[in-house]
Parts: structure tokens; C-alpha cells; sequence
């Protein structure tokens, strides 16, 4: 199949439901990029970015008045993230007790090294039930907020009381060996083709699943992992999704739920998937390198459509004239230009899901399949995880339920931002339903926000991000050196700060342009929030307009995320929950992570501590909340 017959896209599914997560029918229209955005550079680009537990308090001037209202009055917003009473007013001193505990715990080595063993042998020695109330008193009452959800209401309002609402996040996860989540890594990321005839199906090594890397769990610390066993567990994963949404529509007027896409399918089609886009994003910049224009921003990348007939002639795909009908239809090329945008629109819809899997080969021009074939099952599967997507995405709309969906792996993370998106573009037309989640530790994280930031303003819907660091550097690291391909990740920590600074100005000045662009700041960083809360107060972003979020673990850095919520910034916390012998490999990580976390600096237990002395001094021995 030639170049000149189709150009590969997402699949025009039988079902109604398929058809409503592959890309859309219509064209992109080619237009001239809105004005490029003024980029950080200098001292404030280059400034040292520290943990939220290392700073000194510093108060932030807001103007709550909107680009709209010129005549509005101004009102300032100060923040004290140092006022101890606005930080754990929402907490009895038993919690501060609980907190501080946990916290001293996290710091020692041997403890958090052997968490899990520690956790099971109390278990033996104790027995279920007292080792389920110790586990309230202790890491499980800190970090999770129930075991239903109907157990976490409580914890829901009271927070919601105080300013802070939550991202529900069903935390339960099998309890696997090493041995058995490598096992089933590779039955399900492995197609019957390749098994029948290894090596043949030239596949990159970034995108073929790896034994020595097949336990996923490995050097993450802050996110679950999912293990395909069969459709039935992907079916019952779905269902514990949809009561999450539920749940969280029930709870608050303007709740978030958490899903993740490797909990909805086969992850052999996100990684083939994944490396088709990549191969044809490569292909695009491949041809904007023979006309000069390598090294630049995405959508910098402007193809002149003459040079590019040309080049695509010279490479074999075909003559002019056959060419020239690619270029035809809705406006596209009318600017004699084509970037990254217009490139992908160049897609025509397919009948099956398989044959979208088809890249190009710049030898011979021609378009050949990523597999010599996939099975009839295969087809089947990759269908149903776009089902479930379908289904998920609908029931969130009914039920007033922002969707979270979290990032993932980068062997899986293209396939699951592209998904993403075409549910962006299908429901988040009348407001922000759906969010993608961006990981700033990511060398490519600005090209990938600025990208689809300009997708959603060129179609018109409303863009929503969550910006996150990213929780599997380690990992990520590890695996490009051993297996042989370029790191992904930014080379230092102060490289990712400045990354994510920089996607996260990016988004705040689409907000400044339009108000159609929404963000969570999901960071435990000070730092990070006191920068957004500057940019807002240059730009004049009231947080009343709910356009900018803030979000932090429940358990984790109430200094930030209750004064902020007191302030009337909108302010969520992460909130897992799930049956106290389910959650274990949750909690396991999170005492890993605050290990890192609490050893670097004393600051959140200084302020407990802090709180703690005001009130026995105040003679506040049993506080309660009042709300």
C-alpha cells in the first residue's frame, strides 16, 4: 500500500462508541499559529527550584478581578504558608500526633527499607483485625481515607468544610511477586505474531516489552501499577472505576476521579500504538530537516507544501499530481504551509483498529503494517479498552465529574495522551471534563503541552492539564541505558523545574488569552505554587474563576494545601482509599517516598510541632475541628 492511496489513522470503529474515541471525521484547519508565546528566559528561567519543605514563608499578592471586569475592585490574597492555625485547623490533636509519628518513622532507613516484610510479619504476629486498627492509627489513617466510598465521605466533607476538595483514586492493587508480574507483563505485552516469529516485525527496542523491566513496579514510589490478566479483570477494573465516579459525584459539586488506561486493556496495543505515532511524528521531522528548520519548537515547524511535494516525489510515494490531492479539502495548506497539526490531519479513517498500526518505511515509500498480523482477539481487544474508555468518559459527564488521566510509562504515554485527547475534543466542548496529565521531567513535555494547547484552540474546545514532575524517572533512566536508546528524562532536577515552570506559564498565559484553558499545579513543591500565585497576580487571575487548580497528596504538605483552600484557591488532595490489606503496596510506597521526602528537611514536622505547642500553650489540649 503506497503513500498515495491512504495516510494510517485511528480506525473508523463499527460501534458508536468506537467511533467516538478515534480521531475525529472533520480536518484541522490550516491556520496561521497563534501568536507565539513569550518564553521565560534569564534569571527566572534559571532560578533554583528546592521541595515545598525548605522555604521560607513569603505572602502572595493576588487581584481577584478578571480581564472582563476593569473596574472591579481589587482585592489582595495574602498566603502564609508558616500559619501553622490555617494549616491543621482541620485536624484534632490526636491527628498532629499521628502525623508526626509518621512522618519520624518515614526518616529511618531500615523501617521504610522493609516496610512490606515489617507489614506482613505484623499481620501474622497480630492478626487481622488488630493489625487493621493499628494500621488506622498509624501509615493507613494518614495517606488513605477508607475503605469505601461510602467510609470516606466523612473525610471528604470535613476537608471540603476547610476549602480542600479531592481526586478520589481507588488505590488497590494485587499483591504480586516479581516473578509473577513479569510473567504476565510479557504474555500481555507480546502479540501472537511476534511470539510465532520473534524478530521479525522489525520493532523498535523502546517499544517492545522487556523481562528485566517487566515488573513495572520497580523504582516507582507514587503510582499504581496494573498487570493485564484477562478482559474479565479489565471489565471489573472498569466497574471499580465507574463507582469511583460515582462516588466522587456524589461527594462534591466539582470532584476529579483518577484512571488509569493500563487498567483498561491489553497494553501490547499502547505500545504499538505509541510507536507508530512516534515513527510518524518522526517522519514530520525528518522532512521539516531537509527544508532547514530542524531544532525548533513543534509547532515552529512549518513545512513549505511546495518543497514538501517535492521531497515526498524524490522519496518515491508517488507523482505530483497524486501528491497535490493530499493537500486538498477544508483550507488545508491555504497558508502554503503545513505543521504538526495539519500533518496529523492528513488521516483517513480505517475499518479496523489493526490497520491503523501502519507506519511509514522512507526506503521504499510505502506504507507497511507494524505486525505481519494480528489475531482476530487482538482486533477484539484493542476495541474493548476503547469501550471502556467510551463508557467512562460519558458516565463522568453524568455525574458532574472532572476525569483525571494519569500518565504513565513514555513506551505507553503517547498512545495514552493521543486517547486522551480525542476524548478531550469530543467532551470537553462546554466545559473542562476531561484532564491529561503532563510529566515535566520530560524532555519533550513543552513541544507535547504547546502542541495540543494550540489543537484546542484552533478546534475550540477547552484544554485541561495536570502538571506533574513524574514518578518513574528511575526507572525510565534505567531501562533507556540497558536496553539502548536515548534517556527521555531532563539530565537534572533544576532542568525540570525550569520545564516545568515553562509549560506551566505556557498554560497560564492560554488561560490569560481566553479562559478556556484549564490547570491543576499538582506539586509539593512551595516553590512551584508561590510561582503560579506570582503569575496569577501579574496576570490578573482571580482564583474565583476556577481556572487554575492546586493539588497534593492527602497526608502530605497541609501547609500548602489548606491555606490556599481558606484563601478560596481551588485546591484538591489526592484521595486514595480502598481496604486496609489492599492498599498495602500503596502504602508500601508512600513510606518510600516520604522517606526522601522527610529526610530532606524537618520543615513539615516543624511546623506539626509548631501547631502542636500553640495549642497545649493555648490550652487547647482536646481540639476539635469546628465546621
Amino acid at each position: 500500500m503506497s503513500y498515495t492511496k491512504v495516510i494510517p489513522g485511528l480506525v473508523r470503529a463499527n460501534s458508536d462508541n468506537i467511533k467516538r474515541i478515534c480521531l475525529s471525521q472533520g480536518r484541522f484547519r490550516s491556520t496561521v499559529a497563534s501568536k507565539q508565546r513569550k518564553e521565560v528566559e534569564g534569571g527566572k528561567e534559571e532560578q533554583q527550584l528546592v521541595e515545598c519543605t525548605v522555604v521560607k514563608a513569603v505572602q502572595a499578592d493576588l487581584i481577584s478581578q478578571t480581564k472582563n471586569n476593569t473596574d472591579a475592585q481589587t482585592r489582595k490574597i495574602a498566603i502564609d504558608f508558616d500559619n501553622t492555625h490555617e494549616a491543621y485547623k482541620s485536624k484534632d490533636n490526636i491527628e498532629l500526633l499521628r502525623s508526626l509519628l509518621v512522618f519520624k518513622l518515614c526518616t529511618f532507613d531500615f523501617l521504610v527499607d522493609k516496610n512490606k516484610e515489617l507489614m506482613d510479619l505484623s499481620k501474622k504476629v497480630f492478626g487481622k483485625r488488630l493489625f487493621e486498627r493499628l494500621m488506622k492509627m498509624t501509615f493507613y489513617g494518614q495517606f488513605v481515607a477508607g475503605e469505601d466510598h461510602n467510609s470516606i465521605k466523612p473525610l471528604i466533607h470535613k476537608n471540603q468544610a476547610f476549602g480542600v476538595g479531592s481526586v478520589l483514586d481507588y488505590s488497590v492493587e494485587e499483591d504480586l511477586t516479581q516473578e509473577e508480574a513479569e510473567k504476565k507483563e510479557m504474555d500481555s505485552c507480546v502479540s501472537e505474531a511476534e511470539k510465532e516469529s520473534p524478530g521479525v516485525d522489525h520493532r523498535e527496542k523502546k517499544y517492545k516489552a522487556h523481562r528485566q523491566f517487566g515488573d513495572r513496579r520497580g523504582g516507582v514510589v507514587s503510582a499504581r501499577t496494573y498487570f493485564y490478566a484477562d478482559e474479565a479483570k479489565c471489565d471489573a477494573q472498569m466497574e471499580t472505576f465507574l463507582n469511583c465516579i460515582k462516588a466522587s459525584g456524589g461527594a462534591s459539586v466539582d470532584g476529579f476521579s483518577a484512571v488509569k488506561m493500563t487498567a483498561l486493556g491489553r497494553p501490547q496495543f499502547l505500545l504499538q500504538f505509541s510507536e507508530v505515532l512516534v515513527k510518524w511524528r518522526r517522519f514530520f521531522n525528518l522532512l521539516a530537516a531537509q527544508q532547514g528548520k530542524s531544532g525548533m519548537d513543534a509547532l515552529e515547524q512549518k513545512l513549505e507544501l511546495e518543497q514538501l511535494k517535492e521531497s515526498l516525489t524524490k522519496l518515491g510515494v508517488g507523482n505530483k499530481d497524486d501528491i497535490e490531492n493530499w493537500f486538498t479539502g477544508e483550507k488545508l495548506g491555504s497558508s502554503g504551509t503545513i505543521d504538526l497539526l495539519d500533518w496529523n490531519s492528513l488521516i483517513n479513517d480505517r475499518t479496523k483498529i489493526s490497520n491503523l498500526l501502519v507506519i511509514p518505511n522512507v526506503e521504499n515509500g510505502q506504507l507497511e503494517p507494524l505486525l505481519r498480523k494480528f489475531t482476530v482477539e487482538e482486533e477484539k481487544q484493542m476495541k474493548r479498552m476503547l469501550q471502556r474508555v467510551d463508557v467512562l468518559a460519558k458516565h463522568a459527564v453524568d455525574n458532574g465529574v472532572r476525569l483525571m488521566v494519569d500518565a504513565e510509562q513514555t513506551y505507553f504515554q503517547p498512545a495514552i495522551s493521543r486517547l486522551t485527547l480525542e476524548m478531550q475534543r469530543i467532551f470537553n466542548r462546554e466545559k473542562p471534563i476531561i484532564f491529561n496529565t503532563y510529566q515535566c521531567y520530560l524532555k519533550e513535555a513543552y513541544d507535547n503541552v504547546s502542541v495540543d494547547v494550540e489543537l484546542s484552540r484552533r478546534e475550540g474546545w477547552y484544554f485541561g492539564a495536570k502538571l506533574v514532575r513524574g514518578a518513574y524517572m528511575y526507572q525510565e533512566r534505567s531501562r533507556a541505558e540497558e536496553i539502548g536508546y536515548e534517556d527521555p528524562i531532563n539530565p537534572d532536577y533544576e532542568a525540570t523545574n525550569r520545564m516545568y515552570h515553562k509549560c506551566l506559564e505556557f498554560v497560564l498565559e492560554e488561560i490569560d488569552h481566553n479562559r478556556k484553558a484549564n490547570v491543576m499545579v499538582a506539586s509539593h513543591n512551595e516553590d512551584t505554587v508561590k510561582f503560579t500565585l506570582g503569575k496569577m497576580n501579574e496576570m490578573g487571575l482571580s482564583p474565583t474563576e476556577k481556572k487554575v487548580y492546586f493539588g497534593q497528596l492527602l497526608g502530605m504538605c497541609d501547609q500548602i494545601s489548606f491555606p490556599l483552600g481558606q484563601a478560596g484557591f481551588p485546591v484538591y488532595k489526592y484521595v486514595p482509599y480502598g481496604p486496609v490489606n489492599e492498599v498495602i503496596p500503596y502504602l508500601s510506597r508512600r513510606a518510600l517516598e516520604n522517606r526522601g521526602f522527610m529526610k530532606g528537611s524537618q520543615r513539615e514536622r516543624s511546623l506539626l510541632w509548631k501547631e502542636l505547642k500553640r495549642r497545649l500553650l493555648n490550652g487547647q489540649i482536646l481540639y476539635k475541628p469546628v465546621y
